[in-house]
């Protein structure tokens, strides 16, 4: 599978608006509205900085995934917002894009050492998810979600 990653932008945002998990899912990611708001609201404080990407097989969205990111550090590297439209869950597009999203921070950021993200307590698929590209709990929490991180020094996958 061949995914690619393309940045949210005035044309394809709207489209992206209407990108939904199923109804059990929701409790679990943020919509790609909130996700963007971040980006103007800036709630993780005014170093941070996000970039937001659609997900696209071929000309077809099929997900959405954020990188946020503080660029003078090297453990500050985030995945979030991260989801596969309803209807193209179980495809392989979450494992493809997850794994283009950490070679492409992999290569524009190469003062990275870690990248994290962060998963609901209850969300046993982006666990496994996350565990089988690598990530491994790290203990700590934000509210309901764990935090997991990929030290790439150590990382096999990229």
């Amino acid at each position: 599978m061949r995914i690619e990653l393309k940045p949210v932008n005035r044309n394809n945002w709207e489209e992206a608006l209407s990108l939904q998990v199923s109804e059990s899912q929701q409790r679990f990611v943020p919509s790609v509205a909130v996700s963007l708001a971040k980006i103007y609201i800036k709630p993780d404080g005014d170093e941070v900085e996000y970039i937001p990407f659609a997900v696209y097989d071929k000309d077809k969205m099929v997900g959405f995934i954020m990188h946020a990111y503080e660029e003078k550090t090297s453990d500050m590297y985030w995945i979030n917002g991260f989801l596969i439209d309803a209807e193209e869950q179980g495809k392989g597009y979450g494992g493809a894009a997850l794994h283009e999203m950490m070679l492409w921070i992999k290569s524009q950021f190469p003062q990275c050492k870690e990248i994290r993200l962060t998963v609901h307590k209850d969300n046993d698929l982006a666990k496994k998810l996350y565990g089988n590209h690598g990530f491994v709990e790290t203990g700590e929490w934000f509210g309901e979600e764990e935090v997991r991180s990929l030290k790439l020094k150590n990382s096999m996958i990229l």
